[in-house]
């Protein structure tokens, strides 16, 4: 009896070392308003091509359980598929329709120039196993042909329905690859778009922006030398990279410093977690991995996230393929899209707010937080990736008067996105809030409109008074330390009241 007593007495003093009250104090200082959150509609994993839509109705819109609302397409060599891949522009157009139908972006990525235009004569970047292989560029006297050809995708689309709200310059500008491919170095992209870019047809297709060539890892040396041209930025509208080799508190936060400074949106627009999964479902680990890259992807700066194949094993929407697992059913909903759903459903159309934590975020930490306002929302997402229940102390800019905890703690359906109450007796700007084990975390505050924003009020009557105590909430009349609000002029000053 006096062991088991002294095993429980262990027990209980391992866990009390272990949990832990973790603070995150929400400033009110805004940081960048985020767009939105996606996936690519490419070959592979979406085949038949162009004739399944199931995956964008599952995924897209706010009749939708996840909420995405950017689509990334394929701008293929030309609309015949220059002899590569199965596919054509028209490939993702039954998609797309869908997309723009739903309210969301759709935008197109070039892999490749038209082969006449390169100096290898074909869509392929360049087989780097060949010795002999030809760097697949584009063509200086092609330069100017290149955004009329982008003019000829847009036409196309416009044709059939969709009005594109977006191109890119290049996908992976800095990878040299057999498939198809085109190699740009940072300054071969400024002549491209500084000299030329103009030719793209604004004024014809009004709203289309211009991304810039989305780099492998983020190599912000593609953005900030197109930043830098004073030329070269005025036509650049949004900066784009990818993840590969690197997370985003490194390359891709770098690369948002200068884009912040001259007001250009942040995309990251391809990246997949645990696609090397060569004979399974992801597991809850790696889900929470990639809640944690969403996560720092706004921390960096990012104003949209769009994933790989929206269809995938490792994605969000099942293959049908069995030998990944008989959850793996086609054109079902995975886990993976419920972890999209906490940053999609809830932080699109918000603007970050910058916190001070009692931790620190770096690249994968344990215990990670970011902070949004979004309408009458305080929005607080917060990953547990520890062993242990913990809580998280979250302090306001504002007093909120109730709120949801949308918490998501395994890859059963039933552990996805659950809905619990946030209940208050009364308005509060402090909140002691539950962060289960291995969880993800969604707290929705409602802000109490009678206690925030003194400014904003108006006394009713001329000459009358209004008082407020320190925190911003109204009083009927004065007592202690507090705040009066007269008409005239909107001034405040501290009162000492009866």
């Amino acid at each position: 009896m006096r062991k088991v007593l002294t095993s429980i007495f262990a027990l209980m003093a391992a866990t009390a070392i272990h949990a832990a009250t973790y603070i995150v104090m929400v400033k009110n200082t805004h940081c960048q308003t985020v767009t939105g959150f996606g996936a690519a509609c490419c070959d592979g994993a979406m085949q038949p091509y162009g004739e399944d839509t199931q995956p964008v109705r599952l995924l897209y819109g706010a009749q939708s359980k996840i909420g995405l609302n950017i689509m990334r397409m394929e701008i293929s060599p030309s609309f015949t598929g220059d002899n590569w891949g199965d596919y054509d522009w028209h490939g993702s157009m039954p998609s797309a329709r869908i997309v723009k139908q739903r309210g969301g972006i759709v935008f197109g990525t070039p892999w490749s120039p038209p082969g006449e235009y390169k100096t290898n004569g074909k869509a392929q970047g360049g087989n780097t196993e060949d010795e002999n292989a030809v760097r697949g560029e584009l063509r200086t006297d092609c330069y100017e042909k290149f955004f009329p050809w982008l003019n000829t995708f847009l036409a196309y689309m416009r044709q059939n329905g969709v009005k594109v709200d977006a191109v890119s310059v290049q996908n992976e500008p800095d990878w040299w690859v057999n498939y198809s491919g085109c190699l740009y170095t940072p300054q071969q992209q400024v002549t491209l778009v500084k000299n030329y870019a103009q030719l793209l047809d604004r004024e014809k297709y009004k709203g289309v922006r211009l991304i810039s060539a989305e780099p492998l890892g983020f190599d912000p040396s593609y953005s900030n030398a197109l930043l830098n041209d004073p030329v070269a930025r005025e036509q650049v509208d949004i900066i784009a990279g990818h993840l590969y080799g690197h997370p985003p508190l490194g390359n891709m936060k770098s690369a948002a410093v200068l884009a912040e400074k001259y007001g250009k949106e942040v995309w990251m627009t391809e990246h997949s977690v645990s696609d090397a999964l060569q004979d399974r479902l992801p597991n809850w680990t790696e889900q929470l991995e990639f809640a944690r890259e969403l996560n720092e992807c706004m921390l960096a700066g990012g104003t949209g996230y769009i994933y790989w194949y929206m269809r995938a094993h490792w994605a969000f929407v099942g293959t049908g393929e069995t030998k990944y697992g008989t959850d793996n059913k086609k054109n079902t909903l995975l886990p993976r899209a419920f972890v999209m759903s906490h940053f999609a459903k809830h932080v699109t159309g918000s603007t970050r707010l910058d916190t001070k934590n009692s931790f620190t975020v770096n690249t994968n930490s344990p215990i990670e937080a970011s902070a949004y306002i979004k309408g009458d929302s305080l929005i607080v997402m917060a990953i547990n990736s520890t062993a242990n229940d913990h809580t998280l102390r979250i302090k306001l800019p504002s007093y909120v008067k109730s709120g949801t905890h949308v918490l998501s703690t395994g890859n059963e359906k039933a552990n996805l996105c659950q809905e619990l109450p946030i209940e208050m007796e009364e308005p509060m700007n402090d909140i002691a809030a539950n962060m289960p084990a291995q969880s993800v975390n969604t707290y929705i505050f409602m802000i109490d409109p009678s206690s925030t924003a003194i400014t904003d009020l108006t006394p009713t009557g001329e000459g009358s008074k209004t008082y407020y105590d320190l925190q911003g909430r109204r009083m009927d009349t004065p007592r202690g330390l507090c705040i009066e609000k007269s008409a005239d002029g909107f001034t405040r000053k501290v009162y000492m009241g009866l």
